[in-house]
């Protein structure tokens, strides 16, 4: 039988926070676990969206408990940011769904210097999750779930840094998705050798269509 959102537990009183929460996964994420009675944190770089998502779900299901924090995965700062107003905001993190991401997009870089895909799809949520494992500690079973991709079949790591000449968009695309696949495993290692219970999950949507633009995050 397959699994739909229709199987997910009452979670009221948990505290769950998504990335990319106004568009997409995120969205479509965000709805559900209000759905279920979560406190759900929406960390997104797009404010507009985010509270356009926040009204729908608020329709729907007038007892929901929404809130929005700005991050922006590009940027090491906001990060740090957000993810103070989160733990002020909130002693314990139950559920971590690092869903944001940006896919084929040209060459750039993140404010930190970071090529785009590796520094938002990996490394900016790397960064989250370090910086939210206090709340997540304090939770009785918290899970961190890393949206990655089929496209993680078709990443490899370079020999060095990419370069702008150099650079392929669905290659980078790839080898970000490859970094979230072993990021989730190993931090699942990480969490069974420290002995706590907390649990890390990689998960893949399949091909959605997330959106017209190519920035999600």
């Amino acid at each position: 039988m397959a699994w739909t959102e229709r199987d997910i537990p009452d979670l009221t009183g948990k505290v769950a926070v998504v990335t990319g929460a106004g568009s997409g996964l995120g969205r479509e994420t965000t709805r559900a676990l209000a759905a279920a009675g979560a406190r759900v944190v929406m960390a997104t770089r797009d404010a507009a969206r985010a509270y356009a998502t926040a009204a729908e779900v608020a329709e729907r299901h007038p007892g929901a408990s929404l809130s929005i924090v700005p991050v922006d995965l590009a940027s090491l700062d906001s990060i740090r940011t957000a993810a103070g107003t989160i733990l002020t905001a909130h002693e314990r993190v139950d559920l971590l769904v690092n869903s944001a991401g940006v896919m084929a997009v040209p060459w750039q870089r993140t404010v930190d210097g970071f090529e785009m895909q590796i520094g938002v799809n990996h490394l900016g949520h790397f960064a989250l999750t370090a910086l939210l494992l206090p709340g997540l500690l304090r939770s009785p079973a918290a899970r961190v779930v890393t949206v990655s991709s089929v496209a993680h079949h078709v990443g490899r790591w370079p020999g060095g840094r990419p370069r702008p000449g150099h650079y392929h968009p669905w290659a980078a695309y790839g080898r970000s998705k490859l970094a979230n696949f072993h990021f989730g495993l190993g931090l699942h290692k990480v969490f069974a050798d420290a002995g706590v219970p907390c649990a890390s999950l990689v998960a893949d949507p399949g091909l959605p269509v997330t959106g017209p633009g190519p920035r999600v995050a």
